[in-house]
């Protein structure tokens, strides 16, 4: 199993986009959260170091520079989704990646107390 740290500028964003009020609350997120040609038009106008700042994970000993670099996707390259939030708590819970599952938490806790 592949194991994760947390992305601390992915963190970053995520609580500015909160605190700036770019995120949607309701949302299905089978539909919204990015496939893989919308990742790749990302990374045609923007760095890796940009795109990653989208995934709460950062996969211990994957290759920078790769898309398999990053893990736990909470938005769709413009705004935060509460949904994706709660895939994020989802998912590092089910497969016990604390650090992750922690994070994506505090960051869903942030959107609540910010939505009101």
């Amino acid at each position: 199993m592949a194991s994760y740290s947390v992305n601390q500028a992915a963190v970053t964003r995520a609580r500015r986009l909160i605190e700036a009020r770019q995120y949607i609350l309701d949302s299905d997120w089978g539909a919204a959260q990015p496939r893989a040609a919308e990742e790749n038009a990302y990374l045609e106008r923007h760095s890796w170091d940009e795109y990653g700042e989208w995934f709460l994970g950062q996969t211990e000993g994957a290759t920078e520079g790769t898309k398999s670099r990053h893990a736990f996707v909470y938005g769709d390259f413009r705004r935060v989704h509460r949904a994706g939030l709660v895939a994020c708590v989802y998912r590092a819970s089910e497969w016990r990646h604390k650090e992750i599952e922690l994070a994506a938490h505090d960051l869903l806790q942030l959107l609540d107390d910010t939505s009101g």
